[in-house]
């Protein structure tokens, strides 16, 4: 399933936070306006020429259906975020910034990182999404950044994210059929050996659960 324009994509995150019961105990946002924002923002995008991947959920919807998500995550260099002004940041570490742009909550993730790096040059595309042409993130690339992060999210015990990157990989390693030793190859020079040791078994457990399903639907 593709979706084919911005009001679409305002919708996939007004339902997320709308369903979402955390949201329900404070002043819920206007649904409209969210939309509004949602697509005010890849204007200003492609006004400013602003040098950009679409990653995170919404990416993932352009490859599989199903996904929510209560956010836009997109890879961008520091200098490109600074030419975003109306971008008010909440928070901000050495590789990620949370921002918001009116209603909308958007996660930066800044290519000073290495990884990230590697995927805005090599692992992404210019694709027609939304209503517009969008630099967007490959399968392989999803799948870099998702791997990527999930030793952290174990360290973290957060394991109702963890539930969610675990699903959108197998999601896309189910009907993509990436070739998985190439990228964990690639990934090796981005995380230690006790990383790659845990990705290697999320990965391989991920493979025999794809395997067993279609055993068992046959």
């Amino acid at each position: 399933m593709t979706i084919q324009s911005s009001v679409q994509i305002g919708n996939v995150i007004r339902n997320a936070v709308v369903f979402n019961v955390k949201n329900w105990l404070g002043d819920m946002m206007n649904s409209d306006s969210l939309i509004q924002s949602v697509q005010d923002f890849f204007a200003v995008l492609e006004q400013r020429k602003i040098d950009y991947v679409l990653v995170g959920g919404i990416a993932i919807l352009h490859y599989v259906e199903g996904r929510n998500t209560q956010d836009l995550d997109l890879l961008m260099a520091m200098s490109s975020l600074e030419k975003l002004p109306e971008l008010k940041v909440s928070s901000r570490d050495a590789d990620f910034v949370r921002a918001n742009y009116n209603e909308l909550q958007i996660d930066v993730l800044l290519t000073q990182n290495p990884l990230f790096k590697k995927v805005h040059s090599e692992y992404s595309s210019v694709q027609k999404f939304l209503d517009r042409d969008i630099p967007l993130a490959t399968v392989e690339g999803l799948l870099l950044l998702k791997l990527y992060a999930l030793p952290s999210l174990y360290r973290q015990g957060n394991f109702a994210r963890v539930g969610i990157y675990e699903n959108d990989i197998a999601t896309l390693l189910h009907y993509y059929k990436p070739d998985m030793p190439s990228l964990l190859r690639e990934l090796s020079g981005y995380v230690n050996e006790n990383d790659l040791s845990e990705i290697k078994s999320v990965v391989s457990d991920i493979q025999n659960r794809i395997k067993r399903f279609k055993d068992e639907s046959r």
